[in-house]
């Protein structure tokens, strides 16, 4: 035990630290001095030399001090917040591979030989699992009813579905990375949100990921309860997943929208009927909205991608080089001013119908699906010419 220990102040020793133990401290003077020794117990199950490193986020309860007798070393971090925690401690770690997890003793740091090992073969992040579909345990008293059941079995199947994510435990905190390849993720949430946005970053950048079954215990924590906040953190969580995925956030709900409004469109036109339901005017007015609101998501997720892979948040899509290649600037001028140009005919056309009729009472059946489309394209034409701009000025960087 003291041999490990040695290497967290010996640095001319630190180039050859396997393994760096990272845990985010706020006043766990409860449950930190087991966690540690249970680090260095894993540590040594694992043959490997390592560190354990407290991240500390301002503690009051004495927690530095039982750090510090139990041979762990002890960082610093002002910044306020779980993943200003963690990317504190991360940063200060000495070790090639590190293995986060929290100090509150639900996560067991003597199956720390089974994270180094997945490491050891060439994974760039090892994932945790606490729930019984990836081979967990979850000890009674262990996880909310809500958590376990709800929101982290969704989390976890949206994480797979939009990012491709190859987990069932998003929220597991016990995890193994290679030191490098985190640094490389450029990760800038300074919340509870770290966690996912390490995974959802890993998947994106075609990492290579594994996962091991793990059991959780009960909180040991008796003086405060815990920091998760089940809805606040929930919804922060669904917040960053949106913000992580313009395709199901913009796109996918714009193109089901387009096709609504197309197929309402078509409907309303020819008057078509369903049994006693005759789809007319109002039908087409609506259809018309559903077109607008369309095509501006559709617009939006273009943006937020574009603006999202400028900014380093997504790596490049090649999508979205092949689509910058057949867009131009040009091609959406001449589009979008063909589209309002005949919008604006369709509404000149019903002004003549209505200067026939001496500015008098109209049909509006008739009239309206001259109208209506006229104005959608006028619309549409119109956000065209202001997309195609803004787009290009996106795509200048890329020239």
């Amino acid at each position: 035990m003291q041999s490990i220990r040695s290497y967290n102040e010996d640095k001319d020793s630190a180039a050859r630290l396997e393994l760096s133990i990272v845990m985010p401290c706020l006043n766990e003077a409860d449950t930190l001095e087991i966690c540690i020794k249970k680090a260095f117990q894993g540590l040594s199950d694992a043959g490997a030399i390592g560190e354990v490193l407290i991240a500390d986020n301002g503690s009051i309860d004495g927690s530095i001090e039982i750090a510090q007798r139990a041979g762990a070393r002890v960082v610093h971090v002002t910044s306020k917040g779980y993943g200003n925690a963690l990317m504190g401690g991360i940063a200060e770690a000495n070790g090639k591979y590190v293995l986060m997890g929290d100090a509150d003793d639900s996560y067991d740091f003597l199956e720390i030989p089974r994270f180094l090992n997945q490491l050891r073969e060439g994974f760039d992040l090892v994932q945790g699992c606490r729930l019984p579909k990836g081979g967990g345990v979850i000890k009674p008293g262990a996880m909310p009813f809500l958590h376990r059941w709800w929101g982290n079995p969704m989390f976890s199947f949206l994480v797979r579905l939009w990012f491709g994510a190859p987990i069932n435990d998003v929220y597991c905190g016990l995890r193994g990375f290679k030191k490098e390849f985190q640094q490389s993720l450029k990760q800038n949430c300074t919340g509870m949100e770290f966690a996912t946005e390490m995974i959802i970053r890993s998947s994106l950048s075609g990492a290579k990921i594994a996962e091991v079954p793990i059991t959780l215990h009960p909180d040991g924590r008796k003086t405060h309860a815990p920091h998760l906040k089940t809805f606040r953190d929930g919804w922060r969580t669904l917040r960053f997943f949106l913000m992580c995925s313009p395709k199901w956030l913009f796109l996918i709900p714009g193109l089901l929208l387009l096709l609504m409004g197309g197929i309402g469109s078509g409907l309303a036109m020819f008057g078509f009927k369903i049994g006693p339901a005759t789809f007319d005017a109002h039908t087409l007015l609506v259809s018309s909205l559903f077109l607008l609101l369309g095509y501006q998501s559709v617009i939006f997720s273009i943006m937020t991608k574009s603006f999202a892979v400028s900014v380093g948040f997504v790596p490049p899509d090649i999508r979205l080089v092949k689509l910058y290649s057949v867009a131009t600037l040009e091609r959406g001028l001449v589009l979008g001013t063909l589209a309002t140009l005949f919008g604006f005919g369709l509404i000149i056309a019903a002004a003549f119908s209505w200067g026939e009729s001496n500015f008098g009472a109209l049909d509006y059946s008739y009239t309206m699906k001259w109208v209506i489309p006229g104005a959608t394209c006028a619309a549409l034409g119109f956000q065209t010419i202001l997309f195609s701009f803004f787009i290009s000025m996106m795509g200048i960087s890329r020239r």
